[in-house]
């Protein structure tokens, strides 16, 4: 886990923060007890309810143990260590779990809800030791999966934590209890409910400490079902306000608010408590060696800070007033002297004038080199020096577009960065993605964007109209697509513009024609692998555009597949890419698929309200189909406006996308054509009959369980739920 160096030192002060104030500064309320064993229990914590701030604070030292242990009594967890900057450290109590080949989902025993603590996402990591035991955490704040798999090597020394024997994955910020699927996989002789590892949030400095020395008392190989192993250290964030808008002790001016770690702090110059009224001390900077800035001058100490007395020549110490009355009359003849060399300044205006200008290109060439500019050249230059047909916007003339990058300019946030709408001066309007500091992971993520839309010229696909890598993080700017997402429009009805049956047709077959050029018609084949309702937005017109391509690939034109680490959204990603981690064309075609099914029923992806064997779309309908009950989950628009034949065509089509066996399911140039086909089908049957013909009266008369017969649902067994858990099992 990277931290970057406002976190380790913010880390390192919380560590040292109390053992150095504690000898000469009591950090309890006046009249408590200020430790309980080795601990030192700051305010506001307290031993006891009258010495804490309030219950969530309340500490109770449990004096049978030698040393006494604190407890935190709100989340009854051992305390290890408490800073004021906004952290504690807790014993987290670990069990085994109870594993077979069947996926199970439950909650971390200890919750945090209701309570000022959220488990720290920069000093923890998700800890998997186990057998062969695949592992995925969910939460509402993220939309993407996360988890990792944990395979067995009896043999394997690797202590890195890196997948043999153990894996490790980042937690997202602000959680306070961690809901988990996990599942024993490929693992020989599983009985139910017997113990194949553990699943615990952990300190991420456990990894290179504890389990190191762990797995070294065991024979360079974990003991999972140890029962000394039953404890880990995990950190804690904690915020404390008073009321109202205080949030900082009473100690006005010598404490200080630091968000967004949201603790307080002395001033310098000032030690203590910032959370006792009063609590920053004055810091005597003169009767300390390791302040003392005077050396052998008389060190005089001030209220915050120190003044130095120094002789004159006839070694009389002087007031810091006279000292500094001498020291402008030294100011002034050295001005004086100075005016004789303005000639020779003005001499050299020129040449100083050039090396600046100089320095300022040396700077953008700085961040063109970090951003990825020279790689991405070196990428571009066989795609016909498309890098010359690409625009290099400057970092003002996009600063003035966004209007500095305002909050009111912001369309959206992502993974990779944020969207700002803008204005250049010609008058058009533009969509600027601003990414993150960039690492290794999110340069890899921009050259990729770059480079794939530079080689796309497709009218449903955005349009990259250049970018910007001479500032601090790269800019790529994209052509505005003015009605927002699919998505919004379909969960998120507009009465202005409703979504028709004619014009999801219309849609469906944009994208899927957007896809097919992907797939076989751009100069090298592309897949997409992140398609979903919000990555299609809709023009001016409601036509669709397919955007968001910084996880997308190119491949060579023989290569059937891509082997990655497992990218996407849940709820459109492909089980079969999920088990092989091999992306192929086909796995865009699943996602394809989802989206459909969102088209026809109106529902999304993925929501906790439906039950559990649907908690997955794409499963509730298959599930559906093969029960003969499709036309009870359509959107009612749907209904009333679609015709027959032409919902049963494309629920038929969706169906064959989300096939479990990737190879059995069409290519997105058989899905555009068959598209096209029922659009075809469609005009022709207007001009043959009535409208009211063709459209689906919805009443109790409807005779839906004949239509959905017709469609031969009886080979949808394999599409049930125990058959999509099954897929992902067999091996």
């Amino acid at each position: 886990m990277k931290l970057s160096p406002p976190l380790i030192l913010r880390l390192i002060s919380s560590l040292c923060f109390i053992t150095t104030l504690a000898l000469a500064i009591s950090m309890s309320k006046p009249g408590c007890q200020e430790k309980c064993g080795n601990i030192t229990i700051p305010y506001p914590f307290g031993i006891g309810s009258k010495c804490s701030a309030n219950s969530n604070f309340t500490v109770i030292c449990q004096n049978s143990t030698n040393p006494p242990t604190p407890f935190l009594s709100s989340i009854n967890m051992e305390a290890l260590n408490i800073s004021m900057l906004g952290m504690v450290m807790v014993k987290l109590p670990v069990s085994p779990l109870n594993c077979s080949d069947v996926e199970t989902t439950q909650y971390l025993a200890t919750s945090l809800l209701g309570t000022p603590f959220t488990i720290s996402s920069d000093y923890n990591s998700l800890a998997v030791l186990g057998y062969h035991i695949t592992v995925i955490l969910h939460a509402e704040e993220i939309g993407s999966i996360i988890g990792c798999r944990a395979d067995c090597d009896a043999n394997s020394t690797d202590t890195s934590c890196n997948g043999v024997n153990c894996c490790q994955t980042t937690i997202p910020p602000g959680l306070q209890e961690l809901q988990y699927t996990y599942q024993s996989i490929n693992r020989a002789n599983t009985t139910n409910n017997s113990s194949c590892g553990y699943v615990f949030p952990v300190e991420s400095a456990w990894f290179q400490e504890d389990y190191t020395r762990y797995k070294g008392l065991h024979n360079q190989t974990v003991n999972l079902f140890d029962q000394e192993f039953r404890y880990a250290p995990l950190v804690l964030d904690w915020e404390f306000a008073y009321s109202d808008n205080a949030t900082c002790g009473y100690a006005s001016s010598r404490v200080s608010y630091t968000p967004p770690g949201r603790y307080c702090s002395c001033y310098p110059g000032y030690e203590g408590n910032p959370y006792l009224p009063g609590g920053c001390s004055h810091i005597d900077e003169c009767n300390d060696p390791t302040f003392n800035p005077c050396g052998d001058a008389i060190c005089i100490n001030r209220e915050g800070y120190s003044e130095c007395q120094y002789p004159d020549d006839n070694n009389i110490w002087s007031h810091p007033d006279e000292n500094n009355r001498s020291r402008i009359k030294i100011a002034f003849i050295s001005i004086g002297s100075a005016f004789g060399a303005l000639i020779l300044l003005l001499a050299s205006w020129k040449s100083t004038k050039t090396i600046r200008k100089k320095i300022k290109e040396n700077r953008k060439h700085k961040f063109f080199k970090r951003n990825g500019g020279l790689l991405l050249q070196q990428q571009l230059s066989a795609t016909d020096n498309v890098l010359d047909k690409t625009k290099l916007f400057s970092s003002k003339e996009l600063a003035q577009a966004t209007d500095r990058y305002s909050e009111n300019r912001i369309l959206g946030r992502g993974g990779q960065g944020t969207v700002y709408k803008g204005m250049l001066t010609d008058g058009r309007i533009v969509a600027v993605k601003k990414y993150k500091r960039v690492d290794e992971g999110d340069l890899e993520a921009f050259i990729n964007e770059v480079v794939i839309l530079s080689q796309i010229n497709h009218r449903n696909v955005v349009k990259l109209l250049g970018c910007c890598l001479e500032t601090e993080v790269p800019l790529l700017v994209y052509e505005f697509i003015l009605n927002g997402t699919l998505f919004q429009h379909i969960h998120d009805p507009n009465e202005e513009f409703p979504l028709s049956w004619e014009i999801r047709l219309r849609i469906a077959r944009e994208i899927a024609g957007a896809l097919s050029y992907l797939h076989s018609a751009a100069s090298a084949p592309i897949y997409h692998r992140d398609i979903k309702s919000t990555n299609i937005l809709l023009d001016d017109k409601y036509h669709a555009k397919v955007s968001d391509f910084g996880t997308s690939r190119s491949v060579a034109i023989d290569q059937t597949h891509l082997t990655t680490r497992v990218l996407g959204t849940f709820g459109y990603l492909d089980p079969e890419y999920f088990r092989s981690s091999q992306f192929t064309e086909k796995s865009d075609v699943y996602s394809f698929g989802v989206v459909m099914v969102e088209l026809l029923t109106g529902e999304k992806a993925v929501t906790s309200v439906r039950a559990e064997e649907g908690k997955s779309l794409a499963i509730h309908f298959l599930h559906s189909m093969e029960e003969n009950h499709l036309f009870e989950i359509l959107d009612p628009r749907v209904l009333r406006e679609g015709s027959k034949e032409d919902i049963v065509a494309v629920a038929e089509l969706a169906r064959r996308c989300l096939h479990l066996n990737g190879k059995k399911r069409p290519t997105m140039k058989e899905v555009a054509v068959e598209l096209e086909g029922i659009q075809m089908l469609k005009e022709g049957s207007v001009c043959m009959q009535n409208q009211e013909d063709d459209t689906i009266d919805v009443d109790e008369s409807s005779d839906f369980s004949s239509i959905s017969a017709s469609m031969h649902l009886d080979t949808m067994t394999a599409y049930s739920q125990d058959a999509h858990r099954q897929f992902l099992d067999e091996p």
